[in-house]
């Protein structure tokens, strides 16, 4: 699973059959330029397999995120997921904190999800696929003064908006909002909180399950947590 503090577009996307799910996740590295490199060392890393896409972009670009779904779709023919997992965190709060890193966190963090259920929702409703938004313990737990937090809420909310909208279409949208999670998120500030904290992998595990379940079944809000971590 790509870090949670990114804004960069990526599209993995596997083919062994013209039938095989093809799913579209953003996030994938800080900066277009540095995300040019680690996804060519990613595609290198895995051999360069057919079924792989990879696409630098802004995930708050309304144009770079219709271009990326356009482009999936062109390469395999179908989209059955879109994961909207680009965020980033400023790490302070309304009372200190500075403003000039605020827009840009709110635009990856809210815009960000609205536009790709915007942009995939057409070729979502033909395969009846699955949207899977990445929310945060912090979208349901309030933390005085936290803006980050503040976003998570509107993820939280935007998601239930896009389950209802997209029902009757047959299209599931669920929302995995993980706690503390043992990833590049926490630089900024020194490192993770000490204690137990969930791995990227497991989060990551969680979002697969979503995709994953039967045709008929919708999961919905999954709120997962280390397990020592008590809010």
């Amino acid at each position: 699973m790509p870090r949670m503090d990114e804004s960069t577009i990526s599209a993995p996307a596997a083919r062994p059959s013209s039938q095989a799910p093809v799913a579209l996740v953003t996030g994938g590295s800080a900066g277009i330029g540095a995300a040019t490199v680690r996804l060519r060392a990613l595609a290198q890393r895995l051999g360069d397999p057919d079924g792989l896409l990879l696409l630098p972009g802004d995930a708050a670009d309304e144009g770079a995120v219709a271009a990326a779904v356009a482009a999936t779709v062109g390469a395999f023919g179908r989209l059955d997921a879109a994961v909207a997992n680009a965020g980033s965190a400023t790490h302070d709060g309304l009372a200190d904190g500075d403003p000039a890193g605020w827009r840009p966190m709110v635009l990856t963090n809210v815009l960000g999800p609205a536009l790709l259920v915007n942009a995939a929702l057409p070729a979502l409703r033909e395969t009846r696929g699955r949207i899977v938004l990445l929310g945060s313990v912090a979208g349901f737990v309030p933390t005085p003064g936290n803006i980050y937090g503040a976003t998570k809420y509107a993820v939280t909310g935007l998601a239930e908006n896009t389950r209802r909208m997209a029902a009757p279409d047959g299209v599931g949208v669920a929302l995995i909002a993980p706690g503390r999670v043992e990833t590049g998120f926490w630089d900024p500030v020194g490192g993770p909180p000490d204690g137990d904290n969930l791995t990227a992998e497991q989060v990551a595990g969680t979002v697969v399950w979503a995709l994953e379940q039967p045709p008929g079944v919708d999961v919905n809000t999954v709120v997962v947590r280390p397990t020592g971590q008590p809010v």
